[in-house]
């Protein structure tokens, strides 16, 4: 799914209105009529609903909202916030359809003794500012939403939450509705994918309106959505052989950290890769063997840490990195590799904290190459930032100076590619904040890639089907017992949603 700026979604509009054709209002309708049948989804209970309406489009969405629910018999009180002489057109029209239907339930609110007394049973809707705003707010609006954020009560915001831009936010100064849920249309916003921002938006729900399809598909953008339609997996023919599905080699562990190689091959042997190697310290090589039966081992001279690099030639895949640890042959042994390997390398955990005290290491990485960061680990690579959107912005200009693609690890995953696209995957779970859940998502895009999907293709398929394991162990196991094992264990069933969805498909 794409991502679109609130000034792309604006336009969005507009192209809706000239080539499907429809009337500006009409398209209101259709949108705030979509947002009221997720409103009852989410509350089917609920019958009292307080509406805060500002004097623009937002506000007219929840005009035509209240309409709806009144007609649906609920109870509805709409308090229209008196910021502006200037009303939109499309609100105006709205707010006559309610006298029309004998709906008298309308408040003005002119200064803050305005304010209403609210029932801790109603549902907020908040339409008083939509994604067009680009200053933050002050005055009556202000106190407004300061005033509804200190009740108790549930609220749903439309299209996004007043005071929240779509892209850049800088919250010192800003006041934002804090709502429970976010009904935004037909695509989210950027910022709904910052941790700064969860109070905020609450979850969010993308409600399609009927945007025009040749719009969406012709217009360009650096930011996508992924969900389940988004990943292709090839199938498997019925007389190839383990060769096919390639030769991955991973670099991992040292002593005391045998787990880190046993996750990651057991990873990379879930995934599917056709044969796995692991390359571990003396120290290492029962455990792994015992652990991982599947995997070959090549095995360093070293007792307890890897101090030089075995052959490479034959592999399809590299990954290093997992409990490598810092010894300093260690870190001759990956500078070696980086300088010698031809194909791009799967780089993690130990191996980021080396070459970020070894910056020079950067000018050789193999091109295509697959940095998978914790934000700590990125931030020692990369640098620090004020906020999650700087943030990203450094990854992708990481992404593109060096050529590479970067996996910044945590909710809502982000993949930024060497063209600074941005890929913010749709699943996983706070279960999966645990240790070693980063080495199996290193054994999986190793896998993938062995296999000859694209770098991108590895990291984009290889985030998604990560958090889908892990979804799929939050639900047999819960959250707060997940451990890294379990989403190994779980990589079947998230195969399998696409094996349904495909028997389904014919």
């Amino acid at each position: 799914m794409k991502i679109f700026s609130a000034d792309k979604v604006k336009i969005a509009d507009s192209y809706t209105i000239k080539y499907e054709p429809i009337s500006s209002i009409n398209l209101m309708e259709r949108a705030a009529n979509a947002a009221f049948e997720k409103i009852l989804e989410i509350y089917p209970e609920s019958v009292n609903y307080s509406v805060f309406a500002g004097p623009g489009n937002n506000g007219g969405d929840g005009l035509v909202i209240a309409r709806h629910l009144f007609l649906a018999q609920k109870n509805i009180n709409v308090f229209i916030l008196n910021i502006s002489k200037n009303f939109s057109s499309d609100f105006n029209i709205n707010l006559k359809r309610l006298s029309d239907i004998n709906f008298n339930n309308i408040f003005y609110i002119e200064n803050e003794i305005d304010f209403p007394e609210i029932s801790e049973n109603d549902i907020i809707i908040d339409s008083v500012f939509g994604s067009g705003l680009s200053r933050n707010i002050d005055g009556l609006a202000k106190t407004a939403i300061e005033k509804i954020n200190n009740l108790k009560n549930q609220i749903i915001a439309i299209d996004i939450p007043s005071g929240l831009f779509g892209e850049k936010n800088s919250h010192i100064e800003q006041t934002i509705i804090k709502a429970n849920h976010t009904l935004t249309f037909e695509f989210p916003f950027l910022s709904f994918f910052f941790p700064e921002n969860i109070d905020f938006v609450g979850n969010f729900h993308v409600i399609p309106i009927g945007i025009h399809r040749k719009f969406i598909k012709e217009t360009e953008t650096n930011f996508y959505y992924i969900e389940k339609e988004d990943i292709k997996l090839k199938t498997r023919e019925k007389f190839s052989h383990k060769g096919t599905y390639g030769h991955s080699l991973i670099i991992a562990g040292s002593y005391g950290k045998a787990g880190a190689s046993v996750l990651s091959l057991r990873a990379a042997h879930r995934i599917g890769a056709g044969l796995v190697t692991g390359f571990v310290p003396k120290c290492n090589y029962k455990i792994v063997q015992i652990s991982s039966p599947e995997t070959m081992l090549i095995i360093d001279d070293s007792k307890k840490f890897l101090s030089k690099m075995p052959d490479i030639e034959i592999f399809n895949s590299i990954a290093i990195g997992p409990g490598v640890g810092f010894s300093e042959l260690t870190v001759q042994m990956l500078e070696e590799l980086i300088k010698s390997s031809k194909i791009p390398l799967v780089i993690d955990a130990d191996a980021i904290t080396i070459i970020s005290q070894n910056k020079d290491f950067l000018n050789y990485i193999p091109e295509n190459s697959i940095f998978t960061p914790h934000p700590k680990e990125f931030e020692r690579l990369v640098g620090k930032s004020e906020n999650n959107f700087e943030r990203l912005k450094l990854q992708q200009d990481f992404a593109k100076k060096y050529k590479c693609f970067v996996i910044l690890k945590g909710a809502n995953t982000m993949t930024v590619t060497p063209e600074g696209k941005c890929y913010i995957n749709s699943t996983g779970n706070a279960g999966m904040a645990t240790a070693g859940s980063g080495d199996v998502l290193t054994g999986i895009i190793c896998g993938l890639l062995a296999q000859k999907y694209s770098p991108e293709e590895a990291c984009i398929y290889g985030v998604f089907l990560h958090g889908q394991a892990g979804d799929f162990a939050k639900f047999h196991k819960c959250e707060n017992a997940l451990i890294a094992s379990d989403i190994i264990e779980n990589l079947p069933s998230a195969f399998q949603i696409f094996e349904v969805s495909k028997t389904e498909n014919k």
